[in-house]
């Protein structure tokens, strides 16, 4: 399973997180366009952050908060208790302007979107070349959830990147652990990798 190691950070310093940049686009031929992640935690918090290069940034207009941030460029990452999915996993897909849409399910796609991510904290920011996110999440939560055990925790780490076409808006998708479907798809066990927090 891939790896990427959360490092300690006693004033949650998100510039001393490891780099994770390896995502891809399985299922078209084209550029990957440059995403940043990096993380880092205290006794209290992982705090996280996107950083994303995008020419042209789609969002939703819709007064459901929920559909808009569908509707629109995002960053997303899957929280799962075992690596089967057999157990409820969780996501938080996140738009530039910081709005989420949270979850919890079960396979397959049995979202239960009523239920909110307990202490999850957004921000986004557009600028010149694209956006950042920055997110935060309590600790005592992800245990409480049984996500993090021993210092490993079962993590999906995705884009949507929307671009406006002639007629619709196209629709690619960018995860760091390849799934290895025909279709897009990141709501399959074969997507997830392992973070590891280490001090």
């Amino acid at each position: 399973m891939k790896e990427y190691r959360v490092e300690y950070s006693a004033e949650l310093d998100l510039t001393g997180g490891v780099l994770l940049d390896d995502f891809s686009l399985p299922w078209v031929e084209a550029d990957c366009p440059r995403t940043e992640f990096r993380a880092v935690w205290n006794e209290d918090k992982m705090c996280f952050r996107f950083d994303v290069e995008d020419e042209d940034i789609v969002l939703n207009q819709s007064s459901d908060k929920d559909i808009a941030v569908l509707g629109s460029d995002r960053v997303e990452l899957f929280f799962a208790a075992e690596t089967e999915l057999k157990k409820h996993y969780y996501g938080a897909e996140m738009d530039p302007r910081g709005w989420t849409y949270d979850y919890r399910a079960k396979l397959y796609r049995q979202i239960d979107d009523d239920w909110e991510f307990p202490s999850l904290i957004t921000t986004g920011v557009v600028n010149s070349k694209g956006y950042s996110l920055e997110g935060s999440i309590e600790l005592n939560v992800l245990r409480a959830l049984g996500l993090l055990n021993n210092g490993n925790m079962i993590t999906g780490v995705y884009r949507a990147e929307f671009s406006h076409g002639t007629d619709s808006i196209v629709e690619n998708w960018m995860p760091w652990v390849d799934p290895g479907t025909e279709a897009p798809d990141f709501h399959v066990p074969s997507s997830f990798g392992n973070f590891l927090f280490e001090k």
